[in-house]
């Protein structure tokens, strides 16, 4: 069993308001980590000391996106987080045909060599857009990934469904060697309509998280977009899921 994180984008609203208040919720319902998507004005200091009092480790970053033109900032922010691991993500019309990819590969290299300098880890999470198929019916993401070879995964279970028309754990199977993170979300795999806590909706979670090698996976991470329900008590649902089907673990 790996930990579980949360996505702290998940409770974007509520971090608004209360950013501590969040971070003792989830420490609360015995959450391993979380995964920050800004600071909602909290100081670097203050974030990790607020965290470390809590006994909530740091799952990587989502913030800012790493792009050539701004690694100095995604430098600063994994500096002032306290961990060394980055994302980047790009958006559909990236992903729009097989020469939008290779130029999107190319700058996501860019980044990758970049922060390898620095001792930092780059990793792409996906959307649904990179789990469409090219005209010769090779995977988009499959492309980007050979393309990619030193950049880490992390898999997004409910995007790499592409709304029914994919197996996640087929594919978390096949990029299981560079998969060190896993998103889990689940839904009605219906574009437009709201996630659902974990085990309430279509998504094979179970089979999408044993099919990461244990050894290379690191993190079990919550994530859902929106949700037509009280997010907390979605997200609170999703860790029990987690943890009364023996596939994660909270705080040891």
């Amino acid at each position: 069993m790996k930990p579980i994180a949360v996505q702290l984008w998940s409770l974007r609203e509520a971090a608004q308001r209360d950013f501590k208040g969040v971070l003792r919720a989830l420490a609360e319902i015995g959450y391993a980590g979380v995964q920050p998507a800004g600071l909602h004005g909290l100081s670097y200091d203050d974030f990790r000391a607020t965290c470390a009092g809590l006994g909530l480790k740091i799952a990587g970053s989502h913030g800012p996106n790493a792009r050539p033109d701004n690694l100095p900032a995604v430098i600063e922010d994994a500096r002032g987080t306290g961990q060394n691991m980055v994302w980047t993500g790009y958006n559909q019309p990236d992903f729009a045909d097989e020469a939008a990819i290779r130029a999107t590969a190319e700058k996501v290299n860019t980044c990758a060599d970049a922060l390898a300098r620095e001792g930092l880890r780059l990793f792409v999470h996906n959307h649904w857009w990179e789990f469409e198929r090219l005209p010769d019916g090779k995977l988009k993401h499959e492309l980007f990934a050979e393309l990619c070879p030193r950049v880490e995964l992390e898999i997004d279970v409910y995007w790499a469904a592409n709304f029914g028309a994919e197996d996640p754990a087929a594919w978390v199977n096949k990029f299981r060697a560079r998969t060190t993170l896993l998103h889990v979300k689940d839904g009605p795999l219906v574009r437009d309509q709201a996630h659902v806590a974990l085990g309430r909706g279509k998504v094979d979670v179970k089979a999408a998280v044993a099919a990461a090698d244990p050894e290379v996976l690191e993190w079990l991470i919550v994530e859902l977009d929106s949700c037509d329900t009280d997010m907390l008590t979605a997200v609170r649902e999703s860790y029990d899921y987690l943890v009364r089907e023996g596939l994660g673990h909270g705080r040891a």
